[in-house]
């Protein structure tokens, strides 16, 4: 049975052919090849393929190649093989507008002999100018009622090579008083010399995209045009060049929302400044949202069809949560990773009463083959699973404190090794089993370990919106990359490039396709095992209210669901997390006991959708009663919604209930401004080297303090406040 929302294209598409209008569907993909394709693409990737294989049909690869100073063949190289990595093929059926520069030549000197364009000689400027306004009408220019014989000679000679740049464009000659702007006599060709990557130099005037994009879909019985929402007001353009020039088949245009992530920058323009301003390694650097980075950071191709299938199909803009991307990741992931032991930060445990290893069975897939785990006398933790003096709610390791080796029995910490100051290594002991233990950590061998190279990745920016105003390179997370060497269970040491595997309590990790060599593996980190970005991430201050009244707001995303998301989405669930809800009945019916238990739909369905695993899900209480308690902390005021997730992290780990985990751990929201205004000037004093660098310009920095002030205050700052504090410690 067809899962997938009917979403308009589909139903419009089923129409036409019911109808009998076509009877196949033609869909093309046309990217201009001046860059990498980023997801934003990917989700047009996967519509207009996806629309073809669902219907009778075929989908073609177009390059709108119509400005050579911008395109080179790499990037024809890439777009092409990255089409093919997200499992879409257009075989036989790949074109560049550049094939038809002649066909689109002769229609242009139709135009002219018919009365429907001419030469102008206007500056750039003057042409914007006489373009007049919304409220006012535009101004002719004066080439425009010129002899079509006079404009077909320049027009020619503009193609012989006779003028410069600049010199001369073709217009259409359509309404100059058109409330659609896009029809106030637009340009269709310009003369711009220089050497095409297909045709060299056999071309100096190079059409338009608005005269190129509906010829090619004519030429090539194109039947579904589907363009982001950006192009509406260019179709009524499109319609009349169809029209002007009388090609058959005459094809249609629609459109559809353009992706938009949070965290996240998808103008072409501004990754292009990332790359040449060395802001990061490359087009496949793990950061970019590009396709190219996002395989290389090891994301698979069926978790972008996927993400593509559920963000789906609109015509109201919307910004998507990055945690949709990284939640579907997970679930792709989860059923095919193999699972290894490492620890990030290794510190030397002697388990003193362990004279011989002991060997047990571990899965290496959930449900599927287990291999053996050797636990020796010296084995390593994580330094950051130890503390000498715990904070309250510390389940980890810690002097007298028992925890759980995770596959290898219980062990007590019973004395602390220094050198100095410096915690070097612990020694400990093997309790009986028995009791509850309320934590559990990971560990190798150290007689077994291996080093390997981990790239932690975080999302590039630490704002939600890095583009919404100022210079959107300011918001860089200093600590999108970090780098350790960590040391992990010796098979894993053995694998080669482009592997899939789980660090247990870690994350999702794959071995770096470029960097990696046999027996030594580099990890890129794909995605943690939880959403932890709203640990550290402060939230965007808003931006000052403007001076004038602000333009209504967009109509919010309406998607179209199927019938199992319909009652989810009728209670104001966001489509995403119906769509968790209506896969998961199981996961239902905890929400269904929560909203029964006073949690507001929405927020019960976010919670469960965005922060809880899909293994965790499974293990829920079907009564709702603890996801509805922390709902009403966070509505109180009683936790910041970063907070929350700690608390919820924890509900999930121990059992114990929200009143429980507030009262042992004394985590509540701070935001006395005075106390929180003292802690930002201690952290920027005693950062003098980073203040000087911010106000020599790195403002990215403003994360750092933001950041430090977070760790001083154990994550309970509000975080909003402290951004707002430090903007303003650093204005002064």
């Amino acid at each position: 049975m067809d899962t997938k929302p009917n979403n308009f294209l589909r139903q419009l598409i089923g129409e036409d052919l019911a109808a009998g209008r076509y009877t196949a569907v033609r869909t093309r993909f046309p990217p201009e090849p001046n860059g990498y394709l980023h997801i934003g693409h990917a989700k047009s990737i996967c519509l207009n393929f996806g629309l073809s294989q669902e219907f009778p049909g075929r989908t073609h690869l177009r390059f709108d190649d119509t400005n050579p100073a911008k395109e080179e063949q790499e990037y024809v190289d890439a777009i092409q093989a990255d089409v093919r990595w997200l499992g879409f093929d257009w075989g036989e059926h790949l074109y560049y507008a550049s094939d038809f520069f002649d066909r689109m030549y002769q229609l242009g000197e139709k135009l002219i002999r018919d009365g429907k364009a001419y030469v102008c000689g206007q500056t750039d400027e003057q042409m914007r100018v006489g373009r007049g306004s919304v409220e006012e009408p535009g101004t002719p220019s004066p080439w425009r009622d010129a002899p079509p014989l006079q404009s077909l000679d320049l027009f020619r000679r503009m193609r012989a090579g006779d003028f410069p740049d600049g010199a001369y464009t073709l217009r259409a000659r359509i309404d100059m008083s058109a409330a659609n702007m896009k029809l106030r006599d637009p340009p269709l060709y310009r003369i711009r010399h220089a050497t095409h990557q297909q045709t060299g130099d056999a071309w100096c005037i190079y059409p338009m995209y608005d005269y190129a994009h509906p010829l090619c879909d004519a030429f090539e019985g194109i039947t579904h045009s589907i363009c982001t929402l950006e192009f509406e007001n260019n179709r009524d353009l499109y319609d009349w060049v169809i029209e002007a020039t009388g090609v058959q088949p005459v094809p249609h245009q629609y459109e559809f929302v353009r992706l938009q992530l949070n965290y996240t920058v998808l103008s072409k323009r501004k990754l292009i400044q990332l790359v040449q301003d060395g802001c990061v390694r490359g087009w496949d650097d793990p950061r970019m949202p590009t396709i190219a980075g996002l395989r290389r950071r090891g994301v698979r191709p069926s978790a972008i069809r996927e993400f593509a299938e559920r963000v789906g199909v609109a015509k109201a803009n919307s910004v998507v949560d990055l945690g949709l991307l990284e939640h579907v990741i997970r679930d792709d992931l989860n059923p095919v990773a193999p699972r290894y032991l490492a620890v990030l930060d290794p510190l030397p445990v002697e388990i003193v009463d362990l004279d011989a290893p002991v060997v047990s069975e571990a899965p290496r897939l959930e449900g599927g083959p287990t291999r053996p785990l050797r636990l020796t006398r010296h084995i390593l933790v994580d330094r950051g699973d130890f503390a000498e003096v715990p904070p309250p709610g510390w389940h980890r390791l810690a002097p007298g404190r028992v925890v759980r080796l995770r596959h290898g029995g219980l062990l007590r910490c019973d004395e602390v090794v220094r050198e100095g100051d410096r915690v070097v290594g612990l020694r400990a002991s093997r309790p009986p089993e028995g009791g509850k233990v309320p934590g559990t950590i990971q560990w190798v061998s150290a007689d077994d370990a291996v080093s390997v190279e981990v790239r932690l990745y975080e999302r590039l920016f630490a704002v939600e919106r890095p583009d919404a105003e100022g210079d959107f390179r300011a918001h860089l997370n200093p600590e999108s990359l970090v780098v350790v060497t960590a040391r992990a269970e010796a098979a894993l040491g053995a694998l080669g490039p482009g592997v899939h595997v789980q660090l247990e309590r870690l994350g999702y990790f794959y071995t770096d396709p470029a960097d990696s060599r046999p027996g030594a593996p580099v990890l890129n980190r794909v995605v943690s095992l939880k959403d932890g970005w709203a640990k550290v991430a402060p939230k965007q201050a808003p931006a000052e209210a403007p001076a004038r009244p602000a333009a209504p707001a967009a109509p919010p995303r309406v998607l179209e669901v199927t019938e199992a998301m319909r009652p989810f989405v009728t209670a104001g669930v966001g489509a995403e997390a119906a769509a968790v809800l209506a896969a998961e009945p199981a996961t239902a019916r905890v929400y269904d006991a929560a909203v029964a238990h006073g949690a507001p739909p929405a927020e019960a369905a976010r919670w469960l959708a965005t922060a809880t695993s899909r293994e965790q899900r499974t293990a829920l209480k079907p009564d709702g009663r603890a996801l509805a308690a922390l709902v009403s902390r966070v509505a109180d005021g009683t936790l910041s919604s970063r907070l929350a997730r700690e608390v919820w992290a924890e509900m999930l780990e121990t059992g114990d209930g929200v009143d429980a985990i507030v009262a042992r751990t004394g985590v509540t929201q701070v935001s006395d401004r005075a106390a929180l205004a003292a802690v930002v000037a201690e952290v920027v004093q005693a950062n003098p080297d980073k203040l000087a660098a911010w106000r020599a310009g790195k403002t990215a920095l403003a994360g750092f303090f933001v950041g430090e002030v977070m760790k001083r205050t154990k994550g309970a700052a509000n975080p909003k406040l402290v951004q707002e504090l430090v903007v303003g410690y650093l204005a002064t």
